[in-house]
């Protein structure tokens, strides 16, 4: 099954060297979410190939511009190009009256469902569900309140063992019993255990996405163990001073903490603009975490 995160965006505060704010699609098998959107992405949806009619799911960190100010033009547009299906949009509670006012004064009149879903940055809190995924926001701390997002697979289902159920000739009407968990039972009154049926189902996945943040260990708790982590590292940390400042990582504390939670895999991004060669940054976050890459628009993670 398909886990993916395509980078839409990976600049802070401002488009600059052809990098475009702050932006992600992930792809749970051929189901897509977004996350954040800054300025310019939908134009990156389409230079990427993706139909925004696919999204049914927004999910929004923070209210800093270069997270949201995307957010408006790309529901517009979804609207002007027919979508009737419903939207999902999950954010901070301010962001509901933001919406509200611009539509109310461009007299715009949505011809499909979104609904809002309002987000809190005092804990923990589970979003979203579905059969395939889990989603919870947690707290982040930053200069205004910021949430980060963990995506969970669901346990799936073993697969059939088909040499197997093939040489007892159990009937194709049986296996998804059997894949649920219920033994076979043969008509001459034989037993044949699902486990002995079926192979086990691959380890459940997970991403996690850490939006805006100066480095505490408030919310390490909450991203242990993923397979992929997306964090924030916009400045060297030659800028600590600066980064403490504004609320924000450098790129050696994004592989501090890739490290002390266990990530397999690290993604860094949200650079600041005082950085056209992304080297440094690279290079300084493998000195704390080996398996660090830098976040580059257009690339696909598998996580």
């Amino acid at each position: 099954m398909k886990f993916e995160v395509l980078i839409l965006g990976c600049s802070s505060a401002t488009p600059i060297y052809g990098r475009h704010p702050t932006s992600q699609l992930i792809n749970l098998n051929e189901q897509l979410y977004l996350i954040d959107c800054g300025e310019g992405t939908q134009i990156q949806l389409v230079k990427y190939g993706i139909k925004s009619n696919r999204i049914k799911h927004i999910f929004i960190s923070h209210l800093h511009g270069d997270h949201y100010l995307g957010l408006i033009g790309l529901i517009s547009s979804m609207h002007l190009i027919g979508r009737k299906e419903e939207l999902h949009l999950y954010a901070p509670p301010a962001l509901e009256e933001i919406i509200r006012l611009q539509f109310l004064h461009s007299q715009t009149v949505l011809r499909y469902p979104l609904h809002f879903h309002a987000t809190q940055d005092q804990s923990k809190e589970v979003i979203f569900e579905n059969g395939a995924m889990e989603v919870s926001s947690f707290p982040l701390s930053h200069r205004i309140a910021c949430t980060g997002f963990r995506f969970d697979e669901k346990k799936r289902l073993p697969s059939i063992n088909k040499e197997k159920v093939g040489a007892i000739g159990i009937p194709n009407a049986q296996l998804p019993m059997i894949k649920r968990g219920h033994d076979y039972i043969a008509p001459d009154g034989t037993v044949y255990p699902w486990q002995d049926l079926t192979n086990a189902s691959p380890a459940p996945r997970s991403y996690a996405y850490c939006s805006d943040t100066v480095k505490t260990a408030s919310y390490l708790p909450n991203i242990r163990g993923v397979d992929l982590l997306y964090h924030e590292a916009t400045f060297l940390h030659d800028m600590h001073d600066r980064a403490v400042d504004t609320f924000h990582t450098t790129a050696l504390q994004a592989g501090e903490v890739a490290t002390e939670v266990g990530a397999k895999k690290l993604v860094i991004g949200h650079y600041s603009a005082r950085y056209r060669d992304l080297r440094p940054l690279l290079q300084e976050s493998k000195t704390t975490f080996a398996e660090t890459q830098l976040a580059q628009e257009g690339i696909w993670f598998s996580v």
